[in-house]
């Protein structure tokens, strides 16, 4: 907001706004730039990306208070134009699924047939 209330240029720059994104660690309502662990940040690494998704709280079967389903729902499906790749485990070996929706994702996710260890390896790719 100080950026469009300070600029004298007469086109005023944009300001975009989103779902405020869960903190990465359990109980976490909001991100938290005091912990940088609860957060991804602009200036993170790929390996610390990886670091931050792999420690990051999901638990099985629950997308409620969720923050690595929070991030698929709310930047990975809408960047990607809801066309999400996951590699899912099976006995016979690894199968790409494509999630074309959030729905989609949450109800296999809810059912177990995507796994946080499925899910947290294709959130983390998708951010990097």
């Amino acid at each position: 907001m100080l950026a469009r209330d300070y600029c004298t240029d007469p086109v005023k720059p944009v300001i975009l706004s989103h779902h405020m994104l869960m903190g990465l660690k359990q109980g976490q309502e909001k991100m938290s730039k005091s912990d940088p662990d609860s957060a991804i940040f602009m200036e993170d690494t790929a390996k610390d990306v990886e670091r931050k998704i792999k420690k990051g709280y999901c638990p099985e079967l629950i997308t409620e208070n969720n923050p690595i389903i929070d991030y698929a729902r709310y930047i990975i499906l809408p960047a990607f134009d809801n066309e999400f790749p996951v590699m899912i485990k099976t006995e016979a070996g690894s199968v790409e699924k494509i999630y074309k929706s959030y729905e989609e994702l949450e109800k296999d996710f809810k059912s177990g047939a995507l796994h946080p260890g499925d899910l947290k390896p294709a959130v983390t790719k998708a951010i990097n």
